[in-house]
């Protein structure tokens, strides 16, 4: 059996996240049942992270030991047959046989894209966040500010996380405009269960100029989930993928990338 790694993207919008469920409807259970049948045999894959119902991913990575030999071009072109419209392998890479998708990732990136708009989105509906209040871009940026660098990040954890600690490194927060789209991208060590979204919910009340940037130091410091912001939508986030050391040559971003504002 040889290991080889792939790169996924979907839209989540219908769908009850990544993680195989009884019910089927997931994300692993439409791709490994397009790779079983296109191999002819059972396959198991492993994720770089999961993501919850209706959240979307550029380039999920997943690694899986083959039963047989096939191109990665065959892997590609024959799975994509058996998958539904909105899920599509991007890429395909032989990797060593002790390669692990989650546990050699060096870290992680997602991105939320949010309407700013007085009307709710139509045609982007379940595919961006949205506020009807104006943000402040300098006071996004200085909120996050305090988010960078190795934190308990405990305030924006979901009661559901499995994580063994909560301690976290988040290396960048990007924030940028572009006409009615705001674009937040984060890079970080590994994210918490809901992480982004708490994120983004503590991050639309500073803009909307609800409460100062400093507000964003006291919640993080009250490790306490009960002092930050509700839970904001999951329409807008995206898993924009792991990265991985240099020598294993994955590829870090897709063509979908390049789609979003």
């Amino acid at each position: 059996m040889s290991r080889i790694a792939l790169g996924i993207a979907y839209r989540g919008v219908a769908y009850h996240g990544w993680q195989s469920q009884p019910d089927g409807q997931t994300v692993q259970d439409h791709v490994e049942r397009a790779l079983s049948t296109f191999v002819d045999a059972p396959v198991t894959t492993v994720c770089a992270g999961r993501t919850d119902a209706g959240v979307h991913a550029f380039n999920q990575v997943v690694h899986l030991d083959s039963p047989v030999e096939r191109e990665a071009f065959s892997w590609l072109r024959g799975s994509n047959r058996h998958l539904p419209a909105d899920i599509a392998l991007q890429w395909c890479r032989a990797v060593p046989d002790d390669f692990h998708a989650r546990n050699h990732a060096r870290g992680r990136r997602y991105r939320y894209l949010l309407l700013e708009s007085a009307m709710r989105p139509a045609l982007e509906a379940g595919q961006v966040g949205w506020t009807f209040r104006p943000l402040d871009a300098d006071a996004l940026r200085a909120a996050a500010a305090h988010l960078i660098g190795e934190h308990d990040f405990s305030s924006f954890r979901s009661s559901e996380c499995q994580a063994r600690s909560p301690v976290k490194t988040l290396r960048r927060i990007d924030i940028a405009r572009h006409g009615a789209y705001w674009r937040f991208d984060f890079d970080g060590s590994a994210f918490l269960h809901h992480m982004v979204r708490n994120l983004m919910g503590c991050l639309v009340t500073i803009g909307s100029g609800r409460q100062p940037p400093g507000w964003m130091a006291e919640v993080l410091a009250a490790r306490n989930r009960d002092a930050a912001a509700p839970t904001f939508a999951a329409d807008g986030l995206y898993f924009a993928g792991p990265y991985y050391d240099a020598h294993l040559q994955l590829p870090e971003t897709t063509p979908a990338m390049g789609w979003l504002p």
